[in-house]
């Protein structure tokens, strides 16, 4: 029988702690992004009930559904997909983190959107570490001019990096491609963006990898709440459309 979502919310979390102390990170230096795309409203709250309050979207009509009937829980958004310019409005006014900018264009779309009413949004930069030419995100060499145009605009808060490397069932490549990413972070460190703190890597397969070679967020989607549902399920659960 398979587990509940709070049940399987309890081994994730286990097993970050467990992988923490293994590679000698504090407690509770991983914070776990539950990956909600294509799941209700209704699993987001079962979830927020078991005291996850950060959740991670790639659609943004189907998130932006999720963020309304929702509105009254104090849960942190963070949008993790792909990033059209006729969509940065919404996301700008509707989410505390965006992990996936790789265009100065976007950010700087995001910069002008962005209410003032809201603290400054929070950026990562998605870079391409494995140099796949079916992925999105910047190479490392152009990594250090797009940081530094990021950090001068100012409703924008440059938080850290995020990659999506090349799927990988080898602990040793899954570890290089997210050593890659923390070394060029700590690259930007260096340089005095003292804000790009963050580390957002590590997904269902390879999170362990991640949690070793320093990440401060990962992302886990159907560990959590199982198998993604249909696109569209807002129709069946009669969430207010935009």
């Amino acid at each position: 029988m398979s587990l509940s979502i709070p049940e399987n919310l309890e081994k994730v979390r286990q097993l970050i702690s467990l992988y923490e102390v293994k590679y000698g990170r504090s407690d509770k230096a991983v914070q776990l992004i539950a990956v909600s795309k294509t799941h209700g409203a209704d699993k987001v709250k079962i979830a927020y009930q078991a005291g996850q309050k950060h959740f991670g979207e790639n659609y943004l009509q189907e998130a932006l559904e999720k963020i309304d009937a929702l509105k009254d829980l104090p849960l942190h958004w963070h949008f993790i997909g792909p990033i059209q310019s006729n969509k940065t409005r919404a996301i700008a006014e509707s989410f505390q983190w965006v992990h996936s900018v790789d265009r100065l264009k976007v950010a700087q779309r995001l910069n002008d959107q962005r209410p003032s009413s809201l603290p400054g949004l929070n950026i990562m930069l998605q870079v391409n570490i494995s140099n796949e030419d079916s992925k999105a995100g910047i190479s490392v060499d152009e990594l250090e001019a797009l940081a530094n145009a990021v950090e001068s605009l100012p409703n924008l808060v440059l938080s850290g990096l995020m990659a999506i490397p090349a799927a990988s069932n080898d602990a040793n490549i899954q570890r290089d491609n997210f050593r890659r990413l923390r070394e060029a972070r700590d690259k930007l460190l260096a340089q005095g963006l003292d804000q790009c703190q963050h580390l957002s890597m590590g997904m269902s397969n390879d999170f362990e990898a991640a949690i070793a070679e320093g990440a401060t967020m990962i992302r886990i989607g159907t560990d959590i709440f199982g198998p993604r549902e249909a696109r569209g399920y807002s129709k069946c659960v009669k969430l207010p459309q935009q």
